[in-house]
């Protein structure tokens, strides 16, 4: 960057010749790694100075899209997974393909989840679920539970339950320490695209194509807790931003943040202009959410103010009014496009609180 460069808010876009599927901040360094739709990942250092972002190294193995990447824990590995079939695992530091799992699944790769040094879980277009084993090379796990893609994935804090998105509507509940299938939760409507862990682990929220957020007590994963209907056509992608807000892509372009218990649509952080979200991440200091989409570019958001939102009215929220803007760069004033975005809650229906009572009766504490 050029010295008396101006500071920016947020790092400035970055643009991709094709549109990022995918994108993963480095969990100590300012560094994102993007993958694309024609296989391509990329390595950038970003700054908030003008002209600040800088291409560190890109890959082009992959054959077909890059569906996600993510990093190792120590940040010195960048795992990759493909349509292809094809899981890549690649050097930080310079880019190299360091291992290559060839036909890793019998179908296109969709989800990728690093769960410790040794350990990561792929799910794929038809509902596999496996698990790895870096010291063995091999998969330890093989479990075809689901029967749409896998679209999401969370583990708890002692790496004990990997819970699992597709798109059959169900989330999955899978024992890494007795490798075995434990349950699915009742079907819901539309995709499940998503998943988040909040409020410390005792939560667990899915998005969902129809745009409705279904929570699940933990231990509780048959049947939903509570649900709420965010006035968006889809969630498509969701990152938890603290232990009560998190963040939502769209195929509206719109990123909202939304408070969990009680439910409320908190405002909008951002918006690709008109153009579907496909992933958000939130940097390693939680100063910043990034997202990628459509328009083939991956955009910057200033969310430091989230970390101090506190939502605490159970009462219904009135309707109508615009979505407020949370950061600067946020559409905001009455002759935007987006003016005519409502929020809209839904209030949980009574028989569902009478169905989280029943679940709650009857939780087993193993």
């Amino acid at each position: 960057a050029a010295a008396g460069a101006s500071l920016r808010d947020t790092p400035e876009d970055i643009s991709f010749e094709a549109s990022a599927n995918t994108i993963a901040f480095h969990p100590s360094r300012d560094v994102i790694a993007a993958g694309d739709v024609d296989g391509d990942v990329y390595l950038y250092s970003y700054s908030c100075l003008e002209g600040g972002n800088q291409e560190l190294w890109s890959s082009g193995h992959h054959l077909k899209s890059c569906r996600e990447v993510s990093f190792s824990h120590d940040g010195q590995k960048l795992f990759t997974v493909s349509k292809d079939k094809s899981i890549h695992i690649l050097s930080v530091e310079e880019g190299r393909l360091v291992t290559r799992v060839p036909k890793a699944h019998s179908s296109a790769l969709n989800s990728l989840l690093v769960i410790d040094e040794h350990l990561f879980a792929t799910g794929d277009d038809n509902g596999m679920l496996k698990v790895w084993d870096l010291r063995k090379g091999t998969a330890f796990m093989e479990m075809q539970q689901h029967e749409e893609y896998i679209s999401g994935m969370a583990i708890d804090e002692n790496k004990k339950l990997l819970l699992t998105t597709s798109g059959d509507g169900t989330m999955g509940v899978f024992n890494l320490k007795r490798h075995r299938f434990e349950l699915q939760s009742e079907s819901q409507n539309g995709d499940l695209t998503s998943i988040a862990l909040m409020k410390r682990g005792k939560k667990v929220a899915c998005g969902s194509s129809d745009g409705t957020i279904y929570l699940f007590n933990w231990n509780g994963f048959g049947a939903t807790s509570d649900r709420f209907a965010v006035k968006a056509e889809s969630i498509d992608c969701m990152v938890p931003v603290t232990e009560n807000v998190l963040c939502t892509g769209s195929i509206d372009g719109v990123i909202r943040a939304v408070n969990i218990l009680p439910n409320r649509v908190i405002g909008s952080v951002g918006q690709h202009l008109g153009e579907p979200i496909e992933q958000l991440a939130k940097s390693h200091t939680g100063q910043l959410l990034a997202s990628c989409g459509h328009d083939q570019k991956v955009k910057f958001w200033d969310i430091s103010s989230l970390s101090s939102i506190v939502v605490d009215d159970y009462r219904k929220r009135k309707k109508g009014g615009q979505l407020k803007a949370l950061s600067r760069k946020a559409f905001g004033g009455g002759d935007d496009f987006f003016a005519d975005l409502r929020e809209e809650i839904e209030a949980p229906k009574e028989e569902e609180e009478e169905k989280e009572k029943e679940d709650s009766d009857e939780s087993d504490s193993d």
